[in-house]
């Protein structure tokens, strides 16, 4: 999330009521989590697992819970006893829920030819393009930016939060989500689908993706051109799909995952790690198609094998 106005080091400390270290006059633009970091940037960490990648990282200044790490050179740290309560403080001064009691939010526009359900709820500060159909039943939440030629079909929600929380000894406290939606031209949405805004950034569909019903796509996600979802497939937050990828249904990818162009998943295949461009894949984990065929028919064989032994 991009600030109006860069702030200094020392006015956002003020704000969350905490001391820095480092340079307190250094300009911040932007507020982000460690996924989708900016040079200009400022992230939290509170796990000694993860100090030395947002230390690392290009953001300029860290919130962080050990005041006794090194500042590295050009950035600053403000030290927090709650990094990730302070980060949703920071979020939520500039970025507050607004919610809308009207159908049609404040600020809000669509293009020529475009038809919205009466019964869609659209809200404030969203922007939708020419030659659309949303259809009865839809929500899309604040902020998101629809192209040209979108169809998104009843009953789907586009910008609802991330799934985002931190555990706390008694109970789990989320994150404030203020990212967007961004659905580029000629996409089209299932019904009963549900796309996550990002934590800080965009989760974006680009132009030409096709996506059954029931497909779930999580926050800060990347999908890229001419992809093609079938239905129930399920896409964590965090995780960056190339161009003219095919998820048969009920595909599953956890997050940090990459899938190269042109890559294909087979029906109820669950993917573990990154997937090479242009290749069919197949099982739980997901492997190269003909290997796991392979497999399988010699797992057939097995019972076989074992009574020639015995």
């Amino acid at each position: 999330m991009k600030l109006v106005k860069p702030l200094s080091v020392k006015a956002l400390s003020k704000l969350i009521n905490c001391s820095y270290f480092g340079n307190g006059d250094l300009l911040i633009s932007g507020i982000n989590e460690i996924h989708k970091v900016e040079k200009g940037d400022i992230v939290f960490v509170d796990h000694p697992k993860y100090y030395k990648k947002a230390l690392g990282s290009v953001a300029s200044a860290v919130i962080i819970n050990d005041s006794s790490v090194q500042i590295p050179n050009g950035k600053a740290i403000l030290f927090s006893e709650d990094p990730f309560a302070d980060f949703n403080k920071l979020t939520l001064h500039f970025c507050p829920q607004d919610y809308s009691a009207n159908n049609f939010g404040e600020n809000s526009s669509f293009g020529k030819n475009t038809f919205i359900h009466p019964s869609a709820i659209i809200g404030n500060n969203v922007t939708i393009g020419d030659d659309c159909t949303i259809h009865g039943n839809t929500t899309i939440y604040d902020n998101i930016i629809i192209g040209n030629n979108v169809t998104i079909h009843a009953n789907s929600v586009i910008g609802a939060n991330a799934f985002y929380y931190k555990k706390y000894d008694s109970n789990y406290s989320p994150m404030h989500s203020c990212g967007r939606v961004v659905i580029e031209d000629h996409v089209e949405i299932g019904a009963l689908s549900t796309i996550d805004r990002g934590v800080t950034g965009d989760t974006i569909i680009q132009k030409g993706t096709k996506m059954d019903n029931q497909v779930h796509i999580g926050h800060d996600t990347v999908i890229g051109e001419n992809c093609l979802f079938a239905a129930q497939v399920g896409i964590a937050g965090c995780v960056n799909i190339e161009d003219n990828v095919i998820l048969w249904g009920q595909v599953g990818v956890p997050s940090d995952i990459t899938i190269g162009k042109g890559a294909v998943v087979l029906g109820q295949s669950g993917v573990s790690k990154n997937l090479a461009p242009e290749k069919t894949y197949f099982g739980s984990p997901a492997s190269e198609s003909r290997e796991k065929f392979k497999e399988l028919a010699a797992i057939r064989k097995l019972p076989k094998i074992i009574e020639k032994l015995s």
